[in-house]
């Protein structure tokens, strides 16, 4: 099944180049990072990239293109789902250079997003462990693994504990850079650990981490020049979710609060500041449609400004690229671009689809629709990865 005919995009600014970082990408499209558990399990809750994933972003590739690789763990304990991968052994950083080798040859640029899953990891994935958080507050609901988050709340971060973990971001990015990836993504956002101590319905720690919103943020902004000082700010991006819901995240003052952040950002030295910052739009939500997202925004948090444009404007002028992300299709994508919004717009759904997604968009070739049903693991593994078609004239 397809999507609506549109008019091609070939001449618009969807289709200009831009340099992010030291890379000039030929185009302003980018294949968001999407989970989509497909790696191969080695041992327990440690996962490398297959053959399938190779297969999985080579067809996603393109010339002058940029991909941002699914989250990874990255360390042993850092992750919260069955068939996430990791960048943590030799293996797995073995399964991602075939990964990114596929990718280079065809032109093509790849970061990896890198992740600590925190208080949304169970202990049953953790070998018993209880889950670190910010605070002892658990997330809502249950775990991937059927088992209540009450039942097991996480415990508070001791100061040597985030010290060890911003080293294993450091380490993680290396070990990207060893696995042949461009840069890397640090995941501060959708309720996993670093967003954890933004969010004050979270955190409500009395130290150096907790408290102000200065303090909420130094776990981050550590992470951040830990990982600039390890591979070069060059390769270094970071995704942020001011109005996410998900996993129970409900800050008091977002605007202000993601403003002081990106304040920060644009402010560090070159050599300590980010590439760019992915945002995603308030619009978007795991759980609510668009308007139901907007509504619940408007009327329970009050917000006075649902927008990204005051952050993308800080961070502009720290020379900051700004990615924006959620609910992007042919529509849209390119009046985002056009007003000056946003710099880049990735594409999740449509790339899972659309393994051509940029062929497709220039030429006003109709998408190919998506399958909600076959976007994390299924049996076999290839349905809904690796068998959407590729478009040729022929099959039209």
């Amino acid at each position: 099944m397809s999507a609506p005919n549109f008019a091609p995009l070939k001449e618009s600014k969807l289709f200009t180049p831009i340099k992010l970082g030291n890379y000039e990408l030929r185009h302003r499209i980018v294949q968001a990072p999407c989970t989509r558990m497909r790696a191969v399990k080695e041992s327990d809750g440690v996962n490398v990239p297959g053959d399938l994933m190779v297969k999985y972003y080579g067809l996603r590739a393109s010339k002058g293109g940029l991909q941002i690789a699914e989250a990874t763990d990255i360390s042993r304990y850092a992750s919260g789902y069955p068939g996430v991968p990791g960048i943590y052994t030799s293996s797995q950083i073995a399964g991602w250079k075939k990964v990114t080798d596929t990718v280079h040859a065809k032109g093509g640029y790849i970061f990896l997003q890198i992740w600590h899953t925190g208080r949304a990891s169970p202990p049953s994935f953790l070998d018993g462990n209880t889950p670190l958080s910010s605070s002892s507050h658990p997330m809502d609901g249950d775990w991937v693994d059927g088992t209540s988050c009450a039942s097991h709340p996480p415990k508070p971060m001791t100061g040597d504990e985030i010290q060890q973990v911003v080293q294993d971001f450091a380490q993680a990015a290396k070990n990207a850079v060893r696995a042949g990836f461009d840069g890397v993504e640090i995941h501060s956002a959708n309720g996993y650990l670093l967003e954890q101590f933004l969010h004050d319905n979270i955190n409500d720690r009395s130290d150096e981490y907790g408290g102000s919103i200065q303090n909420r943020c130094k776990f981050t902004l550590d992470v951040v020049k830990s990982i600039c000082d390890a591979i070069g700010s060059d390769k270094v991006g970071i995704r942020l979710s001011p109005w996410n819901y998900f996993q129970s995240t409900r800050d008091s003052n977002r605007l202000e609060h993601w403003s002081y952040l990106c304040e920060q950002l644009a402010s560090l030295p070159a050599n300590r500041r980010p590439a760019y910052v992915h945002m995603v739009e308030p619009r978007f939500d795991e759980v609510l449609d668009e308007k139901q997202k907007i509504d619940s925004l408007v009327n329970d948090d009050k917000e006075t400004s649902i927008s990204l444009l005051p952050l993308r404007d800080i961070l502009q002028k720290g020379g900051v690229l700004f990615l924006s992300t959620g609910c992007f299709n042919w529509e849209n994508a390119v009046p985002k671009l056009e007003s000056g919004a946003t710099d880049l717009v990735c594409f999740g759904r449509w790339f899972i689809a659309n393994p051509d997604l940029p062929k497709k968009l220039a030429d006003g070739i109709p998408l190919t629709k998506y399958d909600r049903s076959t976007f994390y693991f299924t049996v076999p593994p290839e349905k809904g990865y690796t068998d959407y078609p590729v478009y040729t004239a022929e099959a039209a």
